[in-house]
């Protein structure tokens, strides 16, 4: 069983999960955890681990449109090595610098497989959902796409301090703050732009049209052979923690102005009824969203 399939068994009993985090009187809360095996190629420091793991919860925060305050880590591992968990407790510190939170501590165990659950929590009078979006908003995403999976390319080719630089990404606090209020629906890409886009189409009751070029990070054409390789990175490795998000089409100039990274313009939400005959002739999911005209698959990261 996948996590999407986990998630919609639950979603009657905790219909928070449907969003990236839950919020509750104000106060947002979320949680992850990350294995060796799955999530920390050969060659991961601790100090990337720390960032990356910590990072992924607070991406959480943003993709509500809060504003990050703290976070925890339980590291768990095989054998304590001091100096191991001195570079990730490093790592996890200043990535809560970097989005004006702080790093409060955690716990530690014993584990067969070095393992890391982490809790972020934030704050927000206005969360943005997932299921707000409108036909006509413009359909964007922050920063580029793409750089996790050139990452675990150059780890593969032994590239371990260039892979590292690319995968501590920068959890987008700021610009989820800025979008807040504006942005009718969004979320963090952490499962691919693909899967985030028929996402946000499900929960909106929506479609979306994309259209070429996306933007994807510069780093990727030094592992991708072609140009299906690079789509491939691009569009559904997933693990780049961008915010995929809806804007009114009358505010997207203003609101980018202060969006303080790129935002690009990728496409636009169209109406449900539009995709209706297309559904009852055999492509439902498939034909919520479309890039350049044909179906996007819903496919991405899967748990």
């Amino acid at each position: 069983m996948d996590e999407r399939t986990a998630l919609g068994l639950l979603a009657d009993r905790v219909p928070a999960a449907g969003d990236d985090a839950a919020v509750v009187d104000g106060q947002v809360l979320t949680t992850d955890m990350l294995h060796d095996r799955t999530d920390f190629p050969d060659g991961t420091t601790r100090y990337t681990a720390g960032w990356r793991a910590v990072g992924a919860s607070l991406s959480d925060v943003a993709a509500m449109g809060g504003a990050a305050t703290a976070a925890v880590a339980v590291y768990a591992a095989p054998a304590f090595d001091e100096s191991e968990l001195a570079e990730f407790v490093e790592g996890a510190v200043e990535v809560c610098g970097a989005v004006d939170a702080e790093y409060v501590g955690g716990d530690l165990d014993d584990h067969g497989e070095f393992t890391v659950a982490t809790t972020a929590l934030g704050e927000t009078d206005d969360p943005v959902r997932r299921s707000g979006a409108e036909p006509g908003d413009a359909v964007c995403v922050t920063g580029t796409l793409g750089r996790s999976g050139a990452a675990l390319g150059l780890f593969d080719r032994g590239e371990h301090e260039r892979a590292n630089d690319l995968f501590r990404f920068q959890p987008r606090v700021a610009a989820g703050r800025a979008l807040a209020g504006t942005a009718t629906a969004m979320m963090d890409s952490s499962d691919g732009l693909a899967r985030s886009l028929h996402q946000l189409a499900e929960a909106s009751d929506c479609g979306m049209a994309v259209e070429s070029p996306l933007p994807v990070d510069g780093s990727v054409d030094s592992v991708a052979e072609d140009q299906d390789e690079r789509l491939e990175l691009g569009a559904f490795f997933g693990e780049d923690f961008e915010l995929v998000c809806t804007v009114p089409e009358d505010e997207l100039a203003t609101v980018r102005a202060d969006v303080p990274v790129a935002l690009t313009r990728i496409g636009t939400v169209v109406d449900r009824e539009a995709l209706c005959a297309s559904e009852r002739s055999g492509g439902a999911a498939e034909h919520r969203v479309t890039l350049d005209g044909e179906p996007l698959p819903d496919r991405g990261y899967t748990h």
